[in-house]
Formats: structure tokens, C-alpha cells, sequence
């Protein structure tokens, strides 16, 4: 099972959100494949939107660090049987332009918002989030609350959440250096990097790891061209530049209605076992990260916690049905107003 993603271009704190990891790459001269969805502007720059299905609410699949929208493969054809799903590329990522810096959680937000809104991809929203991707569904909630619906965290971290870095866990809001998110913007002119290291061509191992071997081949494919592009490990490394800023101001105003969900359905996904196995303070880290698990459970009044024991951090890759299966739940506690 792969929780993080070490590459040695993007800073440590990029080892901190990842959804998944597959060491894939090849050279930058390998074809780029055609993105399943189009090109939509979010604010100045393009970026990779791949709309499915019809019918509302909408489902906006947004995913970890490091990874891209057909992450989702295994989850989002299942949704898209019955209701409208969305998957798509954060600026920098993929087939998506870079966009304005910091990378912060509002900034993310106000672009997949623009973006949705000139698809023609309008609310009431199904937010799910995985890993990092949880901080960005709430921040997106945060600033766009009337168009929420519901929102689904998949293996989500809570703001108080612990991560072992060189065989010490530490708390991710203690990296932050008390900067403030300024007002999400346009940008006005195509930013083009003629840096060394974005032009410098980039070869990896081309193998693929668990659990990103149980996408479908083509996806594989799409794996190894997207993570080995400059542009990509650049942009990664800026959303983590950035990230500690954003869980630290989750943390200080904790429990204040802004940063709630109200009574909107909330299911919160999480694995059955943190891999702690062999640390000295293990149970004390196992403990913790469920009862952290349980507080993101709080944030809505109509909520519900899953432990999902047949799996790892990559829920849906790993147990994909666990997650269509959420994702159905809230959908149906919105249209009848049922709890869960």
C-alpha cells in the first residue's frame, strides 16, 4: 500500500497529502494522450474538466496530491449511471494550465468553481474529497456553501492530523508560517516556465505499484505520462508549499459555523488500519487518527462514519464500491431529506 509520494524535485511537504503513489514516468518526448474531457477556463488559464452522466445533483470528484482526475476510474462510470460526475485536473496538473500562486485552498476552490460554472456544471453539488482533496471540498464548502448539497471524505486528514516524517510524527499545521490567503484571482497572460527544470526532460521507472495497477491499462498509461511532466512535480510542490497555511487557519477557527457543514449529509470514509505497525507509539497514533476520523464526522449534524477494514488509504482504488456506495447514501439523504 502507497500513502506517499517521494520525489525528490517536489519539497517534503509534498510527502504529506498524497492520495496514492506510482513511481511511473517516461521522458517528456513520450506522445501526450487525448484528455477524456475538455478544456474549460478557470479564471484566465484552462483547465481539464471530465463531465459525465447527466442528471442532478452533481458529484465533484476531487482527489489527493499528486494525483489526477482519472484517479477516479474505478468510481466515477458507477455514478454516472444515475446522476451527473465530474473529475478534473487542478492547475498544473495533467492536461491543465498552470495557475496564479499561492496555491491555496480558496484559490483551488474559486478556479474548480469558475470552471464548473462555464461547463454550464451548475449546483447543488455532491462534494467528494479524498486525502488532501478533503481540506479542498471544505474549503470549497466554506466559500460556496449554498451550492452544496452533501459532501463524502474519503480517508480525508483532520486539520489536528499527525504524519510520520523520518520516524516522528508531527502535526501538518506546524509547518505553517502564519501567511494569510489573499483573494483568489485571474490571471491575465499564460504563464509559461522556461526554467531548467521545467524544460529538462524527465525519465522515470515506468512500473506501476499498488495500488494504482487496479486502474484499467489505458489509465496506467495516462499515470506514467501525466506525473513525469516538470510542469506537474512544480505544481505539486506549490499546493504543499502552501497547504500547512490553510489546515492551520482550519485549526484556529475550528467549530466556527463558517468552517461547518450545518446539516448537510456527510459521510466520512476511513480505513480500517492507519500502517502503523512496528512504531513504539503506535496504539497512541491508531488511537488518535480514529477519533480524528470521528471528529470530521461532526462537522455535519446528519452525518455518518464508515471504517472500511479491506482497506487502505486509497479507498477508491483499493474498495472502490465502498465509495460509489457513499456517494449513492448522500445522494439520496439530499433528495429526501432522510438522515443517515
Amino acid at each position: 500500500m502507497h500513502q506517499l509520494r517521494s520525489l525528490i524535485s517536489i519539497p517534503i511537504l509534498t510527502l504529506i497529502f498524497t492520495g496514492s503513489i506510482a513511481t511511473a514516468g517516461y521522458s517528456q518526448n513520450t506522445q501526450t494522450p487525448l484528455p477524456p474531457g475538455k478544456l474549460v477556463d478557470a479564471g484566465g488559464h484552462l483547465l481539464h474538466v471530465n463531465i459525465t452522466g447527466k442528471g442532478t445533483p452533481t458529484v465533484i470528484l476531487e482527489s489527493g496530491s499528486g494525483d489526477f482526475s482519472f484517479i477516479w476510474s474505478l468510481v466515477q462510470p458507477a455514478i454516472a449511471k444515475t446522476v451527473t460526475c465530474v473529475s478534473y485536473d487542478r492547475a498544473g496538473f495533467a492536461w491543465s494550465e498552470q495557475g496564479p500562486l499561492p496555491r491555496s485552498g480558496r484559490q483551488i476552490a474559486y478556479e474548480l468553481h469558475t470552471a464548473l460554472h462555464n461547463s454550464g456544471i451548475k449546483g447543488p453539488y455532491i462534494l467528494v474529497g479524498q486525502s488532501f482533496g478533503g481540506f479542498l471540498v471544505r474549503s470549497f464548502a466554506r466559500f460556496y456553501k449554498d451550492e452544496v448539497a452533501g459532501v463524502v471524505l474519503v480517508d480525508a486528514l483532520n486539520e489536528d492530523s499527525k504524519i510520520v516524517l523520518d520516524k516522528k510524527a508531527v502535526r501538518i499545521r506546524d509547518f505553517a508560517k502564519g501567511q494569510y490567503a489573499p483573494e483568489p484571482k485571474n490571471i491575465t497572460s499564460k504563464i509559461i516556465d522556461t526554467s531548467s527544470a521545467a524544460l529538462k526532460p524527465v525519465a522515470l521507472d515506468t512500473s506501476i505499484e499498488p495500488p494504482m495497477d487496479k486502474l484499467p491499462k489505458k489509465n496506467q498509461q495516462m499515470q506514467i505520462w501525466a506525473q513525469s511532466q516538470p510542469v506537474f512535480r512544480k505544481a505539486a510542490g506549490n499546493e504543499m508549499n502552501w497547504s500547512p497555511e490553510d489546515v492551520a487557519e482550519m485549526y484556529t477557527n475550528k467549530g466556527k459555523p463558517a468552517f461547518m457543514l450545518g446539516n448537510i449529509p456527510l459521510i466520512v470514509l476511513a480505513r480500517g488500519d492507519g500502517g502503523y505497525a512496528g512504531m513504539p507509539d503506535a496504539a497512541e497514533l491508531e488511537n488518535d487518527r480514529l477519533k480524528l476520523q470521528a471528529d470530521l464526522a461532526k462537522l455535519s449534524t446528519n452525518s455518518k462514519l464508515i471504517l472500511d477494514k479491506n482497506s487502505g488509504h486509497n479507498i477508491h482504488l483499493e474498495d472502490p464500491a465502498v465509495v460509489i456506495d457513499a456517494i449513492k447514501r448522500v445522494i439520496v439523504a439530499y433528495k429526501t431529506g432522510a438522515k443517515l
